[in-house]
């Protein structure tokens, strides 16, 4: 097989500052997640009560997709949405404030993180297992219709990838050649439940042929990988040549949720000898294309905007309980 011709390197280390964005979010969120839920853990204690999902480790399928994309596209997420969300450009204090169920979050406090919806981005997800693929082929049909090469991406898990849904989406996608990307992020569990266990195929971009489309599986969580992909099937869709489907074989880095134990998880130690930045940034020093030092200056600028996300969310009001039922319906008088 011929080798791929290298990235250029303003693009490698943008993939690069995107992933440390990402690392550096999730790292604070963790924390601040964690405070107010000690000594014994409780879940609905703390700045941040209720269910986590965070996506370290999955960094190099945000970076790599989201690359192609403009905010004229529309980009659907699951219940672990963060660093897609970050990727496309959703605003990261409006997207923190959402999260500690402020009135200045993206929803006005009522959806929290499971829940992100930023219309200036075209960015939505769902808590709902495959939620989000539906609303992106709704999404590409209307930029279809529309006459315009905007597309659309849906971000979903590899479990997803058995509901109905899923299947739905490609048969639809295909009949109506819309301009769509699937992207499956394969971390290898449905929660506690290993992929064998529960999917028939080694590879979930094999199912792409039943609907006629193309389909690639990238292996070992290689942000460059994605990116080409990516970057075929985006160009692809904006060309009016119809649905792909991406399957990344990724890494989920900690928990399902936090809180869980991982007790179920035979591969718990080797886990952090797999997380792809130090091994991004080793390859890009390697390489010559950055410098140790220049990764711990990505990290403190990721660290900068980061922290004035929290603390606009810490200072910001909570929501009024007398407001509670305020922008869950649609207002305004009838005819």
């Amino acid at each position: 097989m011929t080798p791929s011709p290298r990235l250029d390197d303003a693009t490698r280390r943008e993939l690069l500052n995107t992933m440390l964005l990402i690392r550096t979010y999730e790292e604070a969120i963790l924390r601040e997640y964690h405070a107010g839920k000690s000594p014994v853990f409780d879940i609905g204690a703390g700045l941040v009560p209720g269910e986590m999902h965070l996506s370290a480790g999955q960094e190099p399928v945000a970076a790599g997709v989201c690359a192609h994309l403009t905010p004229d596209d529309a980009l659907t997420g699951t219940h672990r949405p963060h660093h897609i969300a970050i990727a496309h450009g959703v605003d990261l204090r409006a997207m923190t404030a959402e999260i500690f169920g402020r009135e200045t979050g993206l929803g006005r406090g009522r959806g929290g993180h499971m829940h992100l919806f930023d219309p200036a981005t075209h960015f939505s997800c769902s808590g709902i297992i495959a939620e989000g693929l539906p609303p992106a082929l709704g999404q590409a049909f209307a930029f279809q219709r529309r006459g315009t090469d905007r597309v659309a991406v849906a971000v979903t898990g590899e479990g997803a990838a058995n509901q109905g849904a899923f299947h739905e989406s490609l048969n639809l996608a295909a009949v109506w050649n819309l301009p769509v990307v699937f992207v499956v992020e394969d971390n290898d569990w449905g929660i506690s439940v290993p992929r064998a266990a529960a999917t028939a195929v080694a590879s979930n971009a094999d199912r792409a042929a039943a609907y006629g489309i193309p389909g690639v599986r990238v292996e070992d969580n290689d942000v460059e990988g994605v990116y080409r992909a990516a970057g075929e099937a985006v160009a692809r869709a904006r060309a009016g040549e119809g649905p792909s489907l991406i399957e990344v074989h990724t890494l989920r880095l900690w928990g399902h949720f936090e809180g869980d134990a991982q007790g179920y998880r035979a591969d718990i130690e080797g886990v952090p000898g797999r997380d792809p930045i130090p091994t991004y940034v080793a390859k890009l020093v390697a390489d010559g294309v950055i410098e140790e030092a220049d990764a711990a200056v990505m990290r403190a600028s990721a660290s900068e905007r980061v922290e004035d996300a929290v603390a606009y969310a810490k200072s910001s009001p909570i929501p009024d309980p007398t407001h509670a039922l305020d922008y869950v319906f649609a207002e305004g008088a009838r005819s």
